[in-house]
């Protein structure tokens, strides 16, 4: 299994931030935990469709460090298709 960032380009608050997304959403939790990112910044069912986090670029450069995988807008939207929940409904 694998997890997934983007790039650091869009701008909120005086960040610039991308979205950590995994191919399963325990590793995805684990790893945003290693982050130190908060749980409650998860977002996913009901209220969006694919499990995700955004986060800063600088917890994108670590992410990485840890050994996330870049890719490019194409790369982390075919990543989102496929971890993506139908109609937010929990994945069994």
């Amino acid at each position: 299994m694998a997890v997934y960032v983007d790039a650091a380009i869009w701008k909120w608050v005086g960040h610039r931030w991308c979205h950590l997304l995994a191919d399963d959403t325990d590793e995805l939790h684990r790893f945003a935990a290693q982050l130190g990112v908060k749980r409650s910044s998860y977002q996913g069912p009901p209220k969006t469709s694919a499990p995700h986090y955004d986060i800063t670029g600088f917890e994108r450069d670590r992410a990485v460090r840890l050994g996330a995988v870049e890719c490019s807008r194409e790369e982390i939207v075919a990543v989102f298709r496929r971890v993506r929940v139908p109609k937010g409904k929990t994945r069994l």
